[in-house]
């Protein structure tokens, strides 16, 4: 491939398709993974479906990628499992697939690609989330695991940057995607409908309004390309439409 080629896994959800979308129409290549097919044509170049989860997915990936001489510029690490309930009601197994998931996922895809990535220079997004910040009660195990993706990310910055790969974080807030119209169902909200949750939500922001999936895709492309990131690694991007920045006692 003659363009950037950009790997993006949880495709199909509402911000990894929005960032699809965001990088072919900037004129990269674009390989999809995703646990099941999208429900549309995303025009991308290439989808895998798999689970990110398991060492094996990325090992034949990897196998697949190099028998077609692909190189990879940019690996946005965007799948994500979250689980709604209290910590003391999380089941063990809802706890270590939320980890897998949203945590070794990220540690095999670098483990794997990284000799496809070494020195192209290119650059790894991985999506976090503001609950690593700042959170709220039932969703323990999701902010824990987006908590230890910042640490990773600090981590694989320094240890990677003589490689030429940067590494950053973007951390959404409240996004209009399944998955939070999923987690509205924690009844912090007033209103006996999703889209009277929504409103409801949208109100709490400095903004009045919760983000746009195209909106997190934009920050995930600033900080991927690296015309105007090249001297930023090991950085969060909180992109939360000023949630994070009002104290909860005000």
């Amino acid at each position: 491939m003659s363009e950037p080629v950009v790997l993006i896994t949880g495709v199909g959800g509402g911000i990894g398709t929005a960032t699809a979308q965001r990088f072919k129409a900037q004129g990269w290549s674009v390989l999809g993974v995703d646990l099941t097919p999208p429900n549309a044509d995303l025009g991308i170049d290439g989808f895998f479906q798999g689970d990110v989860a398991e060492a094996d997915f990325w090992k034949d990936l990897t196998a697949t990628l190099e028998t077609q001489m692909i190189v990879i510029h940019g690996l946005v690490n965007n799948a994500a499992k979250q689980v709604c309930k209290p910590l003391l009601d999380t089941t063990l197994e809802e706890w270590d697939r939320v980890m897998a998931v949203n945590l070794r996922s990220v540690y095999l895809a670098v483990r794997h690609l990284y000799p496809l990535m070494r020195g192209v220079p290119g650059a790894i997004v991985n999506v976090s989330s503001v609950h690593a910040l700042a959170t709220s009660p039932g969703i323990a195990a999701y902010a824990a695991s987006k908590g230890g993706l910042l640490a990773l990310t600090r981590a694989l910055a320094l240890e990677l940057v003589d490689d030429g790969i940067r590494v950053n974080a973007v951390l959404p807030g409240a996004v209009e995607t399944p998955m939070l119209r999923a987690g509205l169902s924690r009844g912090h909200l007033s209103g006996d409908v999703v889209k009277e949750q929504m409103t409801a939500l949208g109100t709490k922001h400095p903004m009045k309004r919760v983000g746009h999936p195209d909106e997190i895709a934009q920050a995930v492309y600033f900080l991927a390309e690296g015309t105007q990131s090249s001297f930023i690694t090991g950085q969060s991007l909180v992109v939360d439409g000023g949630a994070t920045a009002r104290l909860s006692t005000e």
